[in-house]
């Protein structure tokens, strides 16, 4: 039996170079690991609440006033699993993950799987960040050159003609039977021109675009997903609706073809779980990805989508996006992400 204390601490994160959206531009992000302490074994487990301003449910100019009150609920004796966390699922995401440290009693661990064990490596895509064009293409071709099956270009942002000349640059290189292409439109496109873009770039044979026109616009999105040249994946289009209470609902209405776990954004892995046995009720795919977490939450997601039989590349590559990241075994080598087995965890936040 443990008996856990709850606190938590602010850490800034900076990136390596601007990481540019459709949305906007970030230079680094603010994040908050919830600590439990076990006063039998004296460890402490930690789990990551990492809000995305403008994108997360989460109150964020709030966020320090809620870690402190649930903190207090935890001290006092309230089991983390009856707090309701509902307007802060970020938060529900570092306590959960926390927590399922602290039950597995080891660091870092928190599902014994043979990727937490170090014997198996998820697939996941090459992340290519909003630019301009020549400098996407050269990064989208470095990472294939280093083994990446599945390239993923962020892209709205720029002219339209400029970013299918920049995927069309790259499709001279490398084929479809080589590199499978996704594109992530964070909602740039308008509705009415969404279906004629999709027309365009599905020229350039492309596995996938998450979220082409903003949420909350369902015939639209419903009408793109049935017409589209292009699979359709909802991304934003969960965050902020109760998967128990919508989520079947939603995903019956839309027909698309994939949908993206978040766990920050989505409130955590039980909510992710549900998200995933509805889609695979409805015969959806899924793959998960990572929301500019630090290692502590990356592991977190790569760990749980480890308990799942992976069909496609996740979203894991994150890790690498900072300076002052959080020191662990977490390693991208050829595509894949590793868990090395002689790496230790270091919570020396800097």
């Amino acid at each position: 039996m443990y008996m856990l204390q709850a606190s938590f601490v602010k850490h800034q994160l900076y990136f390596k170079k601007p990481a540019k959206t459709s949305r906007n531009i970030l230079h680094e992000h603010i994040v908050y690991y919830v600590q439990l302490y076990d006063a039998v074994s004296k460890k402490t487990y930690y789990g990551e609440a990492a809000p995305l301003p403008g994108l997360s449910v989460d109150n964020v100019a709030n966020i320090e006033v809620a870690l402190s009150a649930f903190c207090n609920e935890v001290n006092s004796g309230c089991a983390i699993h009856d707090i309701d966390f509902s307007e802060y699922p970020s938060i529900e995401f570092a306590f959960e993950t926390a927590l399922h440290s602290a039950t597995q009693q080891q660091e870092g661990l928190l599902f014994d799987t043979e990727f937490s064990r170090g014997n198996y490596a998820i697939p996941i895509n090459g992340l290519v960040w909003m630019n301009d064009k020549d400098t996407m293409l050269q990064e989208a071709l470095e990472k294939a050159k280093q083994g990446f099956s599945t390239i993923k270009f962020k892209v709205g942002a720029l002219d339209f003609d400029n970013e299918c000349r920049m995927i069309e640059s790259f499709r001279k290189y490398f084929s479809a039977s080589k590199v499978s292409i996704r594109l992530d439109a964070n909602g740039a496109f308008k509705p009415d021109e969404a279906l004629e873009k999709l027309r365009e770039l599905s020229r350039f044979t492309i596995h996938s675009i998450e979220q082409p026109i903003k949420q909350k616009q369902l015939d639209w999105m419903q009408e793109i997903c049935a017409k589209s040249k292009i699979a359709v994946a909802l991304d934003e289009e969960l965050i902020g609706i109760s998967v128990y209470e919508s989520g079947l609902k939603t995903l019956q209405c839309i027909k698309p073809t994939f949908i993206i776990i978040k766990p920050t954004l989505l409130g955590g892995l039980k909510k992710s779980a549900e998200w995933v046995r509805i889609a695979q009720q409805l015969d959806i795919n899924w793959w998960a990805t990572s929301a500019l977490e630090s290692n502590v939450g990356l592991n977190a997601i790569a760990q749980w989508v480890s308990t799942y039989p992976i069909k496609l590349p996740q979203g894991l590559g994150t890790g690498e996006l900072y300076t002052n990241n959080v020191v662990c075994p977490l390693k991208v080598k050829d595509g894949k992400l590793y868990n090395l087995k002689d790496k230790q965890w270091d919570y020396n936040f800097k």
